[in-house]
């Protein structure tokens, strides 16, 4: 099958590599129909996590239909058109009986590998690394999918594939985001960051009752996207001389009641902290550009709310005397997708949310060494790139 391969940093090719297969009686092998770019890929693509051997067919947001089931699968039917979140689940483990499904004891075969780090490892996730796992991953004419009944959700005839497709990662990031802040009504949250998982954490604290939502970036096609198809209201960081002033002074000295980090350690920013971050980020000093974060801890209002949604590795400059002092809630984790999924489809045939703006540039699989060329560099105003694999041929399905 033709498959993006990673092999080596910021070196992507699309090969031929062996189909997906059945491993376990419980995997599913899906057909990919739509697969997504991420930007937590760009973190291996370009050198900053470690992990990646060459030829791993990487991606973990997908949409597809199931062409083969294992003998011990007894939800999911070939033929199922279905929608797969990004980190696999056992649905059997303390975490997954207790809906923490992205820190599935089951699911990672390279657990070791994480521990030294993290402590206790994570649950698996598609083409992510081999510490996570080692996964074949979704930009891919099929993906193997463990755990078949837990992880593939039919996607009601009412959404279509583009939208569905979403549901994989940014949507149930997003909410979960929105979801961890506890919203009230009457309730400001700030998020940062206008990308697919900010936009949709955006819009997420609207359906959970947010009265403003305050999105920051510094893209004016993004923040376009926020104020037309979210909602929010927005602010370009770039255009003042203080983000955590704007704050305070449009929520009359108190600051927003939560913030929803949704950026990661990639980010942009603006100061003398952030020149010290790229500087010490490009010799490898450390893993993050925290700038993000950093602001997040400084501008929710005192015992406010900061889910951070972004993926960080070892950031050596975090504010814990202020997380101490302000009295804050700082919540945060990998999507926990299993556990949102339903009511995030039941959103979408009903209208109340919507996702297919994401896709701005569609392509083909074919086509993706350039796809993400473009979504890294945000190039002609790019939110996301979309992959659709090529005919399949010759495959014996």
């Amino acid at each position: 099958m033709r498959a993006l391969v990673w092999n080596g940093v910021n070196d992507l090719a699309v090969e031929t590599v062996p189909d997906a297969a059945i491993v376990n009686p419980r995997d599913v092998v899906v057909q990919v129909s739509l697969s997504s770019t991420c930007g937590s890929d760009l973190h291996f693509i370009d050198g900053y996590l470690p992990g990646m051997l060459p030829g791993d067919v990487f991606g973990h947001e997908f949409m597809g239909r199931v062409v083969e089931v294992g003998p011990g699968v007894t939800r999911v039917r070939v033929d199922d058109r279905v929608v797969v979140p990004s980190f696999i689940a056992c649905g059997n483990c303390w975490y997954c009986d207790r809906e923490l499904y992205s820190l599935c004891d089951t699911t990672n075969p390279h657990a070791a590998a994480q521990q030294p780090v993290l402590g206790y490892p994570s649950g698996g996730i598609y083409g992510y690394t081999q510490p996570f796992g080692g996964y074949g991953g979704s930009h891919a004419e099929f993906i193997r999918v463990p755990f078949g009944d837990v992880n593939c959700f039919t996607v009601p005839p009412e959404v279509d594939d583009l939208s569905a497709l979403f549901v994989s990662d940014a949507v149930p990031t997003g909410y979960m985001g929105a979801d961890f802040c506890d919203i009230s009504p009457g309730d400001t949250v700030a998020v940062f960051g206008a990308g697919a998982v900010g936009l949709m954490a955006a819009a997420s604290a609207r359906l959970l009752g947010a009265e403003r939502v305050i999105v920051v970036d510094r893209l004016p096609e993004r923040l376009e996207l926020a104020r037309t198809r979210v909602g929010a209201e927005t602010l370009d960081y770039s255009e003042v001389d203080s983000v955590q002033e704007f704050l305070r002074e449009t929520t009359g000295g108190r600051g927003p009641d939560a913030v929803i980090e949704a950026v990661g350690m990639e980010g942009h920013g603006t100061g003398v902290q952030n020149l010290v971050d790229r500087a010490k980020q490009a010799v490898r000093l450390e893993t993050d550009r925290a700038t993000p974060l950093r602001e997040a801890v400084l501008a929710v209002r005192k015992a406010g709310t900061v889910a951070v949604l972004g993926v960080y590795g070892l950031t050596d400059s975090f504010p814990t005397g202020v997380v101490l002092n302000k009295g804050l809630t700082i919540r945060s984790a990998q999507q926990h997708g299993q556990r949102y999924v339903p009511r995030l489809l039941n959103h979408l045939a009903s209208g109340e949310l919507e996702t297919s703006f994401l896709a701005t540039h569609p392509m083909s699989l074919e086509d993706s060494v350039r796809g993400y060329d473009v979504f890294k560099h945000k190039t002609d105003g790019c939110l996301r790139a979309v992959f659709t694999p090529a005919p399949v041929v010759a495959t014996g399905r």
